[in-house]
């Protein structure tokens, strides 16, 4: 009987939440709508995701910047990032955002501010009046830091030579396809053009020491 009290008093309390509860627990950022335009990548529909966030456009540019390790900037509605980043790497980054600067922890709510006391960033509910001081993640900066970037310029060890006949070594999480190369050679290549973790680079000139 008591079994029967208490999921009777459930649904009663279900019938009873308030419209506004039912819809925030259905908070769904848009779908992100990112073009990928030869070396360069256009986040369109920038400006709405940063509406349902409620956050300053450049608090989240500034964000993606730094973990993506690419230059970028704010043009109209639209971000355009100066390299080719795949449409799964920016969502990841914008969820890692969401879950630091505007979800609360305590309630799990979007209904939060920013606000500054002395030098600390405090994020507050307007649902449940909950506060915490905001963390960024340390590995932000070594996640950027571990990024290859088009037209970056790196010293590198071919370690084998492809079925074209071109060499092809390893730096961090890539595979550098050089052609022109031999196995065991170390050169500087700058790098021309990334697929995936497949990078392409040509051989650049070292500069003699002064």
């Amino acid at each position: 009987m008591a079994d029967d009290e208490y999921l009777a008093l459930l649904k009663r309390a279900k019938e009873v939440l308030p419209e506004t509860i039912e819809n925030h627990e259905r908070f769904e950022l848009p779908e992100l709508d990112i073009l990928q335009e030869g070396k360069i990548t256009v986040f369109r529909n920038y400006i709405d995701v940063t509406d349902k966030l409620r956050r300053d456009p450049q608090h989240l540019l500034q964000f993606l910047l730094r973990e993506l390790g690419t230059p970028g900037s704010v043009e109209g509605r639209r971000v355009v990032f100066k390299a080719k980043i795949s449409p799964s790497s920016i969502n990841e980054k914008i969820q890692t955002y969401t879950e630091t600067y505007v979800i609360c922890s305590e309630c799990g709510l979007p209904d939060t501010k920013m606000i500054k006391e002395d030098r600390t960033l405090i994020l507050e509910c307007e649902a449940c009046g909950a506060r915490r001081s905001i963390n960024v993640r340390k590995a932000a900066k070594s996640d950027a830091q571990n990024v290859l970037r088009v037209g970056d310029t790196i010293e590198i060890f071919i370690s084998e030579v492809g079925k074209k006949g071109d060499g092809v070594g390893k730096h961090l999480e890539y595979a550098v396809v050089v052609p022109g190369t031999s196995k065991g050679n170390t050169v500087n290549v700058k790098i021309t053009n990334i697929s995936g973790k497949t990078a392409f680079g040509a051989i650049v000139t070292e500069r003699p020491e002064r």
